[in-house]
Order: C-alpha cells, then sequence, then structure tokens
C-alpha cells in the first residue's frame, strides 16, 4: 500500500505502469495457483491421511525426521506446489519436525533444480561439495524443530 502511495506522487504515471505489471504478475501467476490447488487435491487424495500420520505424525520420531528429509529432496516443483503438498501433509496428520524436514530438505536439495541448473551450470564438483556439505541441515532442522516444540510447549 505504501509503494502505492508513493507511485501515485512519482512523476510519469508510474502508477499506471506498476498496475500493468502488477496485472502481468496476476495473469501469469492464476494458472499456476490453480494448477498447485489442483495438485494439492489429487495428492489429499492419493495420500492416505493414515499413512501419513505413520510415517511423518507425532509418534514417527527420528524416522519422521529422516523421511522427510529424504522426501523432500525429490518433491518436484517451486513453492506453489510444495507448500500445498505440506499444508495436506499437516492436515493428513504430519508433526511438525518431520515437517520441518520435509521443507528443508526441499529448499536445499530440490533434486530438479540440481539436475537442470547447478550441476550444467556449475559442475560435478560444486555440487557435490555443496550437497555433502548440506547433508545435515534437513535433520538438523528437524531435531531442532523437536527442541523447540518440547521447549515451547513447556511455556503452555
Amino acid at each position: 500500500m505504501v509503494l502505492v502511495v508513493i507511485s501515485l506522487f512519482r512523476p510519469g504515471k508510474l502508477y499506471i505502469q506498476g498496475l500493468k505489471k502488477s496485472l502481468a504478475y496476476i495473469y501469469d501467476m492464476l494458472p499456476r495457483i490453480f494448477m498447485a490447488l489442483l495438485v494439492s487435491g489429487f495428492f489429499a487424495v492419493l495420500i492416505p491421511a493414515d499413512l501419513v500420520a505413520t510415517w511423518l505424525g507425532r509418534e514417527s520420531g527420528v524416522r519422521g525426521i529422516l523421511i522427510g528429509s529424504l522426501v523432500g529432496g525429490f518433491t518436484p516443483g517451486g513453492p506453489i506446489i510444495c507448500f500445498p503438498i505440506a499444508v495436506v501433509l499437516v492436515k493428513n496428520g504430519a508433526a511438525i519436525p518431520p515437517l520441518v524436514a520435509f521443507l528443508t530438505a526441499w529448499s536445499v536439495f530440490a533434486f530438479h533444480r540440481i539436475v537442470a541448473y547447478e550441476f550444467p551450470l556449475l559442475g560435478m564438483r560444486f555440487v557435490t561439495i555443496r550437497i555433502l556439505s548440506s547433508l545435515v541441515l534437513p535433520p538438523l532442522a528437524g531435531f531442532q524443530a523437536a527442541l523447540l516444540e518440547a521447549g515451547l510447549g513447556k511455556l503452555t
């Protein structure tokens, strides 16, 4: 809102350019949002809640964190796909620590980005060093989330 007000007072009618760009972004994003909701809907139906609760639920412990760490790296797509999947996982019984590990692995190890961008642009040596140096991050984030959840649970 502040940017809209600032653009109104700038010379050259910048607010019209901003409005045109905003509409172009909306036009570009609407199909993606639609597809993300479609994917999450099918994902919700295809993945049984009891399976999610068993493998990623409160009682999954270390196993759930490790599974989240592994699966997250192989989840294709950007945030428009991954976050609706994360919402479905939560609604189907996934606990916070495995979900944190899942999202961390997705952001650090997205296999599709490694194959499409990192390897061709930066080479095998860089990709190998980056992956090996980052392997601990998703499980570490999951364990940290478990500690924080336990600590915050004592406050309430």
